[in-house]
């Protein structure tokens, strides 16, 4: 096999290194620059900063730059205290862990806020590094758990969503070449892939009849001439590509370059040993599919099946 080829082990072990090579976000909030300065310094080695000077730049920094795994407010500031900034976090991102930073003694404010799962918790100024490192240190801990429960939950949403789409298609299609474009399309939308092809296999070799999505100008790419699709099929297991300096496109791939591919899994649905048609997702995108690819290989299997009791019923 390939060096570029990646089996399922192998590419779920990938997509586990590579998010463990991203440092958490953090956003710190202080009216005050030295302090806001101080805080930045302090954990920009382990997170990636991003400062505020208030809670309304706060939260213009959150909605262009997403969800963060802690912020650190102070509770004092013109216009919009710490605890009201935080209160209007938590709808959007109910995962982050709040850390409110303190010099006064507003004991209804935190009290309150701490009750009602706003903060996590605070810490008086003049604060001590060691402390003030140890909780956020915690406060990270907390959030990748909080992380991994949230995962899991939408995840089994997710398998029960899609395979009652899948059960739904294969009822209402009589014909395979009728059912790959929606079943494409159903699976495409649920990964969020930039493009997807479902393609029928017969005698170990692709044949005419496939199923698109796209929700990009370049993608899907063609399957015939793929390597890795090839690979998959004569194989029965899932293969992967992810785009790198050291893991250039294969001979015979380079549509990958062109139209801007970042990641290309292949996933044969097979029915009792055998290959009834390939699943290539594509994103043009880094994405994180570690809890994702069990899934998506459970669905393949889910295909195998409605494939051939279509077959079978038509």
């Amino acid at each position: 096999m390939s060096n570029s080829l990646l089996d399922f082990d192998s590419v779920t072990q990938q997509l586990k290194n590579i998010d463990r090579r991203k440092k958490p976000k953090m956003l710190v909030v202080d009216d005050e620059p030295d302090n806001l300065d101080l805080l930045y310094r302090t954990f920009r080695r382990d997170f990636r900063v991003y400062k505020a000077d208030s809670g309304m730049q706060a939260l213009e920094v959150l909605s262009e730059e997403g969800e963060v795994a802690v912020i650190i407010s102070d509770q004092r500031m013109p216009e919009m205290k710490g605890t009201e900034f935080l209160s209007q976090t938590v709808p959007q991102f109910p995962d982050t862990v709040r850390i409110i930073l303190t010099g006064f003694t507003d004991v209804e404010d935190l009290v309150e806020a701490i009750n009602s799962g706003q903060v996590y918790k605070y810490i008086t100024k003049p604060w001590d590094p060691n402390e003030l490192k140890a909780v956020v240190d915690r406060a990270a801990e907390t959030y990748d758990l909080l992380k991994q429960r949230t995962e899991e939950l939408n995840l089994a949403q997710q398998q029960i969503q899609l395979s009652a789409t899948i059960v739904q298609i294969t009822q209402e299609y009589q014909r395979i070449e009728s059912a790959l474009e929606p079943l494409a399309t159903a699976i495409g939308q649920c990964f969020n892939g930039d493009g997807c092809v479902l393609q029928a296999v017969k005698d170990g070799a692709l044949v005419g009849e496939l199923g698109r999505y796209s929700s990009s100008e370049t993608l899907p790419i063609a399957l015939e001439s793929d390597p890795f699709v090839k690979d998959a099929i004569a194989s029965g297991e899932i293969r992967a590509w992810t785009n790198s300096a050291s893991n250039p496109p294969p001979e015979g791939a380079e549509a990958y370059q062109s139209s801007g591919l970042q990641l290309h899994l292949v996933v044969p649905a097979v029915y009792q040993k055998e290959v009834l048609a390939v699943l290539s997702l594509q994103w043009q995108k880094s994405t994180n599919l570690e809890q994702e690819l069990k899934l998506i290989h459970l669905s393949a299997q889910h295909l195998g099946v409605a494939l051939k009791l279509i077959a079978t019923n038509a």
